[in-house]
């Protein structure tokens, strides 16, 4: 048995043993293990550190190598270079080509990268009620020192 079924296994036993708290629903073994799966393969697609941001950057308006490489803070062209070969490969952006000189090189989302847009907003307002979690404590605990 190869080393990532047993680390699955090992997985789904612990999700299906663990016990909830009040008022949070139980998973079953097959319900676990297929949210297991599910979160993995989403996670798989669009996790990372740029691909959301590449994606929101998209929505924006950015479209142009370039200009996703300023707006993305950070990110080097080698790394968008691949990250768009991802997106594209997997059907949420079109990359197109416009002859001229010089050659102008867009990239477009597709109807597929707009089925994350609930995603996307549900991840920024956890982000932002987390940024604000954070700040909070941090302010209590040096509160609490002074």
């Amino acid at each position: 048995m190869a080393e990532t079924d047993v680390q699955e296994i090992q997985q789904t036993a612990e999700c299906a043993a663990k016990s909830t708290p009040v008022g949070r629903a139980v998973m079953g073994r097959s319900e676990c293990s297929a949210a297991l799966t599910a979160v993995g393969d989403a996670l798989y697609v669009i996790g990372g550190k740029w691909k959301l941001r590449i994606i929101i950057a998209l929505t924006e308006g950015f479209t142009r190598f370039n200009e996703l490489q300023r707006r993305v803070d950070g990110i080097s062209a080698r790394v968008l270079s691949n990250e768009l070969k991802d997106l594209e490969l997997n059907g949420f952006l079109v990359r197109t080509v416009q002859a001229g000189s010089p050659v102008a090189v867009e990239y477009i989302l597709t109807d597929y990268a707009d089925t994350l847009k609930d995603v996307l907003q549900s991840l920024r307002e956890w982000g932002t009620m987390h940024r604000t979690n954070i700040k909070n404590r941090m302010r209590a605990a040096s509160q609490a020192t002074s």
